[in-house]
Parts: structure tokens; C-alpha cells; sequence
């Protein structure tokens, strides 16, 4: 994939990001700040400037479009694009409208993308029903602001935390595009364990806001992950199930084992100290646990080398509904 192709597939994807119109500032800057960080391993392609021009409208969607001659390309253009729609939650009026809009332009008929919006469609479904399933719709059982014992050792916990990571981590090592997807449903399921533990059911929408409080962007981790892969080379070949290689994929790897593991950590801190953390406190504690979060990727590597040899959409599925 050249340069200029690798152009227009993230032009796509921040498209995708800004085409509900209602992506507040946060997330905005969060998606400003990734690709600023990114700019270093892009080699020649200015992504601070392609933000800029993508939320000024100083480049069109249809030109983008246009310069995807491949038809592996424009397929996995359009599923990242639906993959960041998608991070949200259900697709809205003006999301779906974009990715209509999308496929025509990219020249995709409903054979070529059915099979993957049936599984996007079912990742997005099975996340918004999980969470809210123990309570019914309820109101969040309220608990006092002391701090609690989990049902389990915090051995355990610790554990269980650690093996989500591992798993995200591997998800990073296929180059299927629903990979990428799987990991906030996932994060979403163990925040909502951890909280279980400490006798607090919380439904999907104080997750999100919990994770959001963290400075976990649900949309923009998205896009982080898949501008990751984009540049690392793993996202050049989309068919069949391959195991990329871990120089390609070491970074994104990374990414998505620590921002997992640290999220855990920080959901374990604030249930235990009875939800009284701030947003600075929240923050800040996750940056603090995100450095040494990356360093322990190398020592688990093989584990999640292994991780990835054993995933598939069946498996990860049965992992959201905690089966």
C-alpha cells in the first residue's frame, strides 16, 4: 500500500469518526492528540495535518474514495470505517448515512460487505446487552463512598484482569477487522466484573462514561488501533487468518495489552475506594499505571503470542457474553 493510499484509508476512518456531528470536544482532542503521536511512525505522511483537513473539510470523502483503486482496499476501508461508527454504540441516523453514502462511492455491493456487518452488528448488540443484563434496566445499585472488599482475593482479580489484556493483546495480532473491534467490548465486560466484585452492577452507558473519565475515547482508541496496524503493515492483507508478525505489530500489541491492563487496574482502585475518584484522579491514575503497563508486554509476550493463535470471532464472542 503506498503512501498516498495509506492517505485516503485514514481519511476514511476520521471521516467515519466525525460523521455523527456530535463527537464532543474531548474526544475530538483525543483524536487530535493519537495522531499527533502517530506522526513520528508514519514516516513522510503528515497525520496532524490530515486531521486538520479532514475535520476543516479541506479534503472531500469522495476523493479519498476515488484514490482506492484495489478492491482489498476499499473493502477494508469500508470496515473501518463501520468499526469506527461502530465504537459507540449503535450506528446513528447520520452515521449509517455516511457509510451508504461510503459504499457507493467506493464502489462496494452487499455481497462484498454482508457478512461483516453481521458480525459488527453483532459485537455492537451483544456489548449493549451484557452489561445490563444483571440489571434489568434497573437503576445502578447504589453503594456507599467507603471503601469495599472484593468477592474474590484481589489475587484473583488481578488474574482475571491480566487475561482480558492478554487476549486484547492478541486480538492486535490478527489481521481480521473485527479484531480491532473486539477489544472495547471487552474492556467493557471486565470493567463491568471488576465492578461486580465490589458489589456495584453498573449498566453499559456508566461504563462508557466511566472509561471515557479514565481518557479511554471509545471512537478514538478505534482509531488509534487501526492507524496502528495501518503503518505497521498488517492491515495489507486482509484474507484468511494470519498470525502477523511481532515487529509489524508490536506497538499496537502493546497498545491494547497496557491500555487494557491499566484500565483493570484503575476499575479495581476506584470500586475498592468507593467510586469517589475524580476525573483528574481517574486520569491521572491511569497514565500512571499505563508506563508500567507497557513495559510487562515483553514478558508476556509468548502468552499472548499464544493468545492470538487460539482467537477467533466464536471464542471472543462467548468471552463478551462471559461464557
Amino acid at each position: 500500500m503506498t503512501l498516498e493510499e495509506k492517505k485516503s484509508v485514514l481519511a476514511i476512518a476520521l471521516f467515519a469518526a466525525f460523521s455523527d456531528q456530535i463527537k464532543d470536544d474531548r474526544e475530538r482532542e483525543e483524536i487530535r492528540r493519537i495522531a499527533e503521536s502517530l506522526a513520528s511512525e508514519s514516516g513522510t505522511l503528515d497525520l496532524p495535518r490530515l486531521y486538520q483537513d479532514v475535520l476543516l473539510k479541506r479534503v472531500n470523502l469522495a476523493t479519498a474514495a476515488a484514490a482506492l483503486t484495489d478492491p482489498g482496499q476499499r473493502q477494508l476501508a469500508y470496515e473501518m470505517a463501520v468499526c469506527v461508527c461502530d465504537a459507540d454504540g449503535r450506528q446513528s441516523e447520520p452515521e449509517r448515512q455516511f457509510l451508504t453514502e461510503l459504499k457507493k462511492l467506493l464502489q462496494l455491493d452487499g455481497g462484498q460487505t454482508t457478512l461483516f456487518e453481521r458480525d459488527a452488528d453483532a459485537l455492537v448488540e451483544l456489548t449493549e446487552t451484557v452489561a445490563a443484563s444483571s440489571t434489568s434496566l434497573k437503576a445502578p445499585v447504589p453503594v456507599p463512598a467507603v471503601a469495599a472488599q472484593p468477592k474474590v482475593s484481589e489475587a484473583e482479580l488481578d488474574k482475571s484482569i491480566l487475561n482480558y489484556a492478554l487476549v486484547n493483546g492478541g486480538l492486535e495480532l490478527l489481521p481480521q477487522s473485527w479484531a480491532s473491534m473486539a477489544v472495547i467490548p471487552l474492556q467493557i465486560k471486565m470493567v463491568y466484573s471488576i465492578g461486580k466484585t465490589y458489589g456495584v452492577e453498573l449498566d453499559q452507558g456508566h461504563i462508557k462514561e466511566f472509561i471515557a473519565a479514565a481518557g479511554v475515547g471509545l471512537t478514538s482508541q478505534y482509531v488509534e488501533q487501526f492507524a496502528r496496524k495501518l503503518f505497521g503493515g498488517l492491515l495489507s492483507k486482509i484474507a484468511g487468518k494470519t498470525v502477523g508478525s511481532v515487529g509489524a505489530t508490536a506497538t499496537g500489541m502493546t497498545f491494547s495489552f497496557a491500555t487494557t491492563y491499566a484500565l483493570g487496574q484503575v476499575a479495581k482502585r476506584y470500586y475498592a475506594g468507593g467510586r469517589v475518584m475524580s476525573t483528574a484522579v481517574l486520569r491521572e491514575s491511569f497514565q500512571n499505571l499505563l508506563g508500567p503497563a507497557k513495559e510487562m508486554q515483553t514478558r508476556y509476550l509468548p502468552q499472548i503470542q499464544e493468545q492470538a493463535k487460539t482467537l477467533d470471532m466464536g471464542r471472543v464472542m462467548a468471552m463478551v457474553r462471559g461464557g
